[in-house]
């Protein structure tokens, strides 16, 4: 059932909606570059490609806002990152109409594997220890790119943790605020942002009929799915769990699962709840109060629903944002997320060592057989946490405890 609404004041919309806004601008300015990249081996036509940026956009806007909605917690829903990062070494040798029926065939399946409960049950049973030293894990990463970017940018970086720190000093809700609006405002001095060539036009869906083949539902949908579920659901569910939202994981896996279904056709390759650019939106910064802050997850179904309309010219507008800008501000906007995870991860001293471990084999970040650093990552905590303390009896009495 959903939860009451609670009664909402002008100012709680500020930083949940600066939080969204930040989560938007690193999904769009910091990896999105890999849809393009996609598009041009796979020699897309300009309006495939804009069908597939307006299907991803369209189709993450509406499940992101009605599932926040709808459970009263910011539940933020993405596109398959890595998923993309495979499409790219496959697209180029496989007839697209049959790359669309993979799509639509890993959309089946996440629907059942909703439907199963399976996942759910699965999420449950992982230490929350081991939960927490995963997120720490696979954020570390951005926070050490906030500070990275001072090699080749100092003066922005610089300018961006300083404005950071003072801001912490008075107000922790307004910090995040006051290091975008400082950034950009620098940027504009320094007339780094270049618009000249952006030109909004609306985005036309251009339907593509499926096709299917045993090569491509093996080659394509099936480590599609794997990689998804591996790489973005169950990090996803792990940002969830440890800023203290229990919302079951099945009806977030169905949904996203309807949605990629119904957008296939027009190019979506995978809606799934989103990891990194969640955590921005799940903490303290995004509100003080847990149940304000789904708030973030309606702005950015409203924000993801918007760049979908205008198609690739408004998604190329973040992309003229520097680099270094965009690592920097999700660097600090997750140091919460970062810190929360880690003191998560070393609280409970029985699992700590099983935690560290997870949180090492995650930074890693080493892909084996296709899968990336947070799949093996979990496993290692797993393995190990198994070895040292039992069977699966102490497994559910660990995360039960959480």
């Amino acid at each position: 059932m959903s939860r009451t609404i609670p009664r909402l004041q002008p100012a709680d919309f500020i930083a949940p909606s600066v939080a969204a806004l930040v989560s938007v601008i690193v999904n769009y300015g910091g990896t999105f570059v890999l849809v393009f990249q996609a598009a041009q081996l796979a020699q897309l036509t300009a309006a495939q490609t804009a069908s597939w940026v307006w299907s991803v956009s369209i189709g993450v806007g509406l499940t992101g806002a009605w599932l926040s909605y709808r459970y009263r917690e910011p539940i933020i829903t993405a596109w398959s990152t890595p998923g993309v990062a495979f499409l790219a070494t496959v697209m180029p040798f496989t007839p697209y109409g049959e790359v669309i029926g993979a799509y639509v065939v890993s959309a089946i399946g996440f629907i059942c594997l909703g439907l199963s409960g399976a996942f759910e049950r699965l999420v449950r049973l992982i230490p929350g220890g081991i939960a927490a030293g995963l997120l720490a894990g696979i954020l570390l990463q951005f926070g050490i790119n906030a500070f990275g970017g001072a090699s080749t940018d100092p003066v922005l970086v610089i300018v961006l943790v300083l404005t950071y720190a003072m801001l912490r000093r008075f107000t922790t809700r307004f910090a995040v605020v006051g290091i975008l609006v400082t950034g950009m405002a620098l940027l504009i001095a320094q007339d780094r942002i270049d618009m000249n060539g952006i030109h909004l036009s609306l985005a036309a869906p251009v339907f593509e009929m499926p096709r299917f083949s045993v090569g491509s539902l093996l080659e394509v949908a099936l480590p599609l799915f794997v990689i998804t579920l591996t790489g973005q659901y169950m990090p996803g569910m792990l940002v969830l769990r440890n800023d203290g939202f229990k919302t079951s994981a099945d009806p977030i896996v169905t949904l996203t699962g309807l949605g990629s279904l119904v957008m296939a056709p027009f190019g979506a390759h995978a809606f799934n709840v989103a990891a990194i650019t969640a955590a921005i939106c799940t903490g303290k910064d995004a509100h003080e109060d847990p149940s304000k802050r789904y708030i973030a997850g309606l702005v950015c179904g409203l924000l993801y629903i918007t760049v979908g309309i205008f198609g690739v010219t408004l998604a190329s507008l973040f992309m003229v944002l520097p680099r270094t800008f965009v690592t920097t501000l999700a660097g600090l906007a997750l140091l919460g997320a970062i810190g929360g995870s880690l003191v998560n991860a070393m609280a409970d001293a029985r699992t700590r060592e099983t935690a560290l471990i997870t949180f090492l084999a995650t930074s890693a970040n080493v892909t084996l057989l296709g899968v990336g650093g947070a799949f093996w990552g979990l496993v290692a905590g797993l393995v190990v946490h198994l070895l040292i303390h039992g069977g699966r009896k102490t497994l559910r009495a660990t995360a039960t405890a959480r």
